[in-house]
């Protein structure tokens, strides 16, 4: 069986006395889409710095195809083939497609001192490259990047990550701020990731979303991991329960009807 491209083994995180992530292990292979579920506070965004290099484990390893690595700087984790999208897409509202698509890395024509940008180059390259994932809408290279839907942002930047070689993509609430045609677009095109091979960590709180893509799942609560299964070992309404704390919210439900059940039908007052 062939190792997982991105696996993080026994990895914890402190901040100073605070620990924020206790014991991850997780992995994520080829053409495969681990969903990383968990509400606001649960630890994902400090799980996302981790694998981006942002932030480093306290204890713990980062594995790449079965080997230890160790990830400084998010440039060495883009060295590695580690691509992050984050909610917004991370472009740039008032340059072309085709200049945010290449920032940095500006394709030039010319010798020497007299070279240039290459703007037809650069804009070609960038209109196939997001419309080979299906967003045919997109067919000028000049149009402003403002221009575009949210989810046209985020196809622009999962499409640039491709380019350039990502061969793990971690995608941060894309759809967190998208009307419901907008979120169709990029799970399209977080499947078509997946069939060209890529490994994709897909992080979100909407479970319907997750269960639209994915196909091995992890709830994060307090900085650990709850569960962890693979797709239709679990229900909607059972992922949707691990994610609102379980037991906890049964104890309340019942704690709420035994109340009402007591007081002739009445909730609660509101607390003062």
């Amino acid at each position: 069986m062939a190792a997982p491209i991105l696996a993080l083994r026994g990895v914890n995180k402190s901040f100073g006395p605070i620990d924020v992530l206790h014991d991850i292990t997780l992995e994520v292979k080829a053409g495969e889409v681990l969903c990383l579920l968990g509400d606001n506070g649960a630890g994902k965004s400090t799980l996302i710095k981790i694998m981006s290099g942002v932030h480093q484990p306290s204890s713990g390893v980062i594995e790449m195809d079965g080997a230890v690595v160790t990830l400084p700087t998010p440039r060495a984790a883009s060295d590695k083939g580690i691509a992050t999208v984050h909610q917004f897409g991370g472009t740039f509202p008032l340059m072309s497609i085709g200049r945010s698509f290449f920032v940095g890395v500006e394709p030039t024509k010319g010798f020497g001192p007299f070279k240039v940008y290459d703007r037809k180059r650069a804009n070609e390259i960038a209109v196939k490259a997001v419309q080979d994932f299906g967003i045919t809408r997109i067919d000028d290279g000049d149009r402003l990047v403002g221009g575009l839907s949210g989810g046209e942002r985020q196809s622009l930047a999962i499409a640039r990550a491709v380019h350039f070689g990502a061969r793990v993509l971690i995608l941060d609430e894309p759809t967190a701020a998208l009307g419901v045609k907008q979120a169709t677009h990029v799970l399209r095109i977080v499947n078509e990731a997946k069939r060209r091979g890529l490994a994709v960590v897909f992080i979100t709180h909407q479970v319907m979303h997750a269960m639209a893509v994915g196909d091995h799942f992890a709830v994060l609560i307090r900085g650990a991991v709850a569960a962890d299964f693979k797709k239709g070992d679990k229900t909607r309404e059972e992922i949707t329960d691990l994610m609102a704390g379980g037991a906890s919210m049964a104890n309340l439900e019942a704690e709420i009807e035994g109340y009402m059940s007591s007081h002739g039908g009445h909730p609660p007052p509101p607390a003062e």
